[in-house]
């Protein structure tokens, strides 16, 4: 198959999180798996900043020029060519100043909040990926497009350019349905598209336009990130207000876990730890250990259990959840790290929490990737006590650390962690229910009692997790096997 990745960000040119991991992996799976595979992606401040690096020339020689319409203005797309390393995947890179020359991808940092014209420069990036397509004539079979920032590409495939697109499928995928692309209803006339469909079975949203909706009424196929999440989108609870569509479309719909790069998150070859180590050798972690927790100002001891966190700190992630038990938890004498930032009332209660527990709890406030890579190497297990969390990657990268993962039994979490139970011979971790601080602090308890009590059992529980294939060639088989079903 020809499969043509339509992605707002795709890393390494552009990240703000998982989105930008998948667009920058997923299209080399496919390759990698015989087909043909392409991306087409906005040239960010962020791809200008790296541009030697990336290997890209960016001077004005010999480029295509893609001419988009955007309500009455005609706005132009400067084509900028280059490859995803290690692979032989083209990328397309969609330069206009205008839109993309920003200091954030989605979010005015002056505000914290998107930058007020993302309608424009989306609909703008959505209508001029498929007019790329069209004008370097790149034969498509499937057009895989992402998040609500590409959503209206399904519909510019099926009411706008069917006909010189025909025979290709149209798939879309949804990675957290809480961020819906809803603007004003006075946005509609900048797509482009025929006015009747601004209605409620297409387009409208309580009276505004919905870019996501517009993804999920138009597009041939839908996927998740997750078997679970595919569930429980199509409810109340987890919906937002685009359940019935779902539900609607439950046939169309495919939940397919992400999947990890090992080259990058694997402790046999990871560059970012000081010690190397394997399922057949895990003498490096002990090493790993010593190192995290001086990192962190913590005691250097091999036989106190210690639990990772990173993540950002926002209502999601339900690390309120664990500050409500902070004193239970602590019974138990398990030492604890955080590596995250978000919200302020979180930054102030976990240096409150630090303060009062300084030899056992320890915060760091912002991101740091040798860190994150260290906390995945160091710890003895890693907390996730997410309320609600699509797919989840954390989780994954623990597994393969043997560092046992504790997680809330919602989405992606649930989908890759095999609970413990004393009959589970297969058992890679701990899950709990979701959304109660009882059940994250029973869970922790529970878990610190398997560490200090029975040895053999947590090495079993370390070897089982290491030993999980997670990777992206799994993802991308599903996947293919999806694309196949939709032609």
């Amino acid at each position: 198959m020809n499969i043509l990745t339509i992605s707002s960000e795709v890393a390494p040119y552009s990240k703000t999180g998982g989105l930008g991991d998948v667009a920058g992996a997923l299209p080399v799976a496919f390759e990698e798996a015989g087909h043909k595979s392409t991306v087409i992606s906005p040239l960010h401040r962020q791809v200008r900043e790296n541009a030697e690096e990336l290997g890209l020339q960016l001077d004005d020689a010999g480029e295509e020029l893609v001419r988009v319409p955007v309500g009455d203005t005609e706005q132009v797309a400067r084509v900028v060519k280059g490859r995803l390393p290690g692979s032989g995947v083209i990328v397309y890179l969609l330069e206009n100043d205008h839109f993309f020359d920003r200091s954030s991808l989605y979010v005015d940092p002056a505000t914290g909040e998107g930058y007020r014209d993302n309608s424009e420069r989306f609909i703008f990036f959505s209508r001029g990926a498929v007019l790329t397509c069209l004008q370097l004539g790149l034969e498509v079979d499937v057009i895989h497009s992402h998040d609500w920032q590409a959503g209206l590409v399904p519909a510019y495939i099926k009411h706008l350019y069917a006909d010189q697109l025909a025979g290709s499928a149209s798939i879309f995928t949804v990675h957290n349905i809480a961020y819906t692309g809803v603007f004003g209803h006075w946005d509609m006339r900048l797509t482009g598209l025929p006015h009747e469909l601004f209605n409620w079975r297409q387009l409208e949203f309580f009276g505004n336009l919905s870019l996501l909706k517009a993804g999920l009424v138009n597009a041939d196929g839908i996927t998740t990130v997750s078997r679970k999440y595919a569930a429980e989108i199509q409810t109340e609870a987890f919906g937002m207000k685009m359940e019935g569509i779902l539900r609607e479309r439950r046939e169309d719909l495919r939940g397919i876990v992400n999947g990890v790069d090992y080259s990058v998150w694997s402790p046999e070859e990871d560059d970012m730890i000081p010690a190397n180590f394997s399922s057949d050798d895990l003498g490096g972690k002990s090493v790993c250990k010593a190192q995290l927790q001086e990192e962190f100002g913590l005691s250097v001891r091999q036989d106190v259990p210690l639990i990772g966190m990173i993540g950002r700190l926002v209502h999601q992630k339900g690390y309120d959840l664990v500050l409500e038990q902070i004193e239970r938890i602590m019974e138990n004498g398990p030492q604890m790290v955080l590596l995250g930032e978000g919200e302020k009332r979180y930054h102030e209660r976990l240096l409150e929490v630090s303060g009062a527990y300084p030899d056992n709890f320890s915060v760091s406030l912002g991101f740091d990737e040798r860190i994150a890579h260290l906390i995945e190497a160091g710890a003895d297990m890693f907390l996730m006590p997410s309320r609600f969390e699509p797919c989840g990657l954390n989780q994954l990268y623990s597994m393969k650390y043997g560092t046992i993962p504790l997680v809330s039994g919602t989405g992606g979490l649930s989908d890759t962690v095999k609970a413990f139970d004393e009959h589970n011979e297969s058992a890679t971790g701990f899950v709990f229910e979701p959304d109660s601080d009882v059940e994250v602090a029973e869970a922790v308890g529970w878990a610190v009692q398997l560490f200090k009590g029975a040895p053999n059992k947590w090495r079993r529980l370390m070897l089982n997790g290491m030993n999980e294939d997670w990777s992206w060639r799994r993802s991308a088989d599903e996947y293919l096997d999806f694309f196949e079903e939709k032609l």
